[in-house]
């Protein structure tokens, strides 16, 4: 069974609601075979990452940045995990007031470096998340786990 770990921060109610449709798209009855795993991102473990087929990661930009917990998660796992982690795909989900962008390079740089490969757009939010928003929410959740299964 392949198994997909949703790596995330979710500090705020308008993140919480992008993170609880991500994890029900991600666990749609109709996508067999794949284990949805959630891991926070200030607890989430170089076992857990060697563990998954793939990853949804999810992150307020705070200041236009990517939160720290987040980025706490990537330099935890960048080395123990750098070449055995190569070529699988990922998607990640972004909140931000105002600007996400600085948040969205931060994973871009981070994700060529461990040569992970983008499986889906980004889904970026800023403001308070319309229910188009969730619905893209739930549909790159249900789009990786899809492409694992």
């Amino acid at each position: 069974m392949a198994r997909l770990l949703v790596v995330h921060h979710t500090p705020s109610p308008a993140l919480h609601s992008m993170y609880l449709r991500v994890l029900e798209g991600a666990r749609h009855p109709d996508i067999s075979d794949v284990d949805v795993i959630s891991a926070a991102a200030l607890a989430a473990s170089p076992a857990e990452v060697l563990q998954a087929d793939g990853y949804l990661l999810g992150s307020p930009a705070n200041l236009g940045y990517l939160s720290g917990a987040m980025k706490h998660f990537f330099d935890t796992i960048y080395y123990p995990c750098l070449e055995e982690t190569r070529g699988r795909p990922f998607g990640v989900y972004l909140h931000g007031n105002d600007d996400c962008t600085g948040a969205l390079r931060a994973v871009e740089t981070i994700t060529t470096g461990l040569r992970w490969q983008p499986a889906q757009p980004p889904v970026i939010v800023t403001g308070q998340p319309s229910d188009e928003d969730l619905d893209r929410c739930w549909e790159l959740g249900a789009a990786i786990a899809a492409g694992l299964s």
